[in-house]
């Protein structure tokens, strides 16, 4: 069974930090570009970060640019994100997210949530 897990989201004043963590199983990891994406209440979901399969490439919003940064760890089948420099507009659901493209089909994968709140 496909599991994302999304872990550390918690209530930080801005300019803190915080490390969330997506702990993968259920598929081959290794295969998959990773992404972190974002929604706030009202607004359209938003791709926030993403990291190739290899770990070699990555993309970050311009929002997040220099404050965020994404990783993976692909002996812990987890991807990461440090968000550091936060600020109120940072508040939002972060999602994780494993897709992998092959000639005849997408393979998507999503996780359930992490509550992230700036706010002082």
């Amino acid at each position: 069974q496909v599991q994302l897990v999304e872990s550390g989201g918690d209530l930080v004043q801005p300019g803190g930090s915080l490390r969330l963590s997506c702990a993968a199983s259920g598929f081959t990891f290794t295969r998959y570009a990773m992404h972190w994406y974002r929604q706030a209440p009202g607004k359209k979901r938003e791709l926030v970060a993403a990291i190739a399969s290899g770990g070699g490439t990555t993309n970050y919003a311009d929002s997040v640019k220099g404050r965020f940064t994404i990783s993976r760890d692909n002996a812990k089948n987890t991807v990461y994100l440090q968000m550091n420099s936060l600020k109120p507009e940072d508040t939002a659901v972060y999602y994780c997210n494993a897709r992998y493209s092959t000639s005849y089909r997408e393979y998507d994968y999503w996780g359930q949530g992490t509550q992230v709140t700036v706010s002082s």
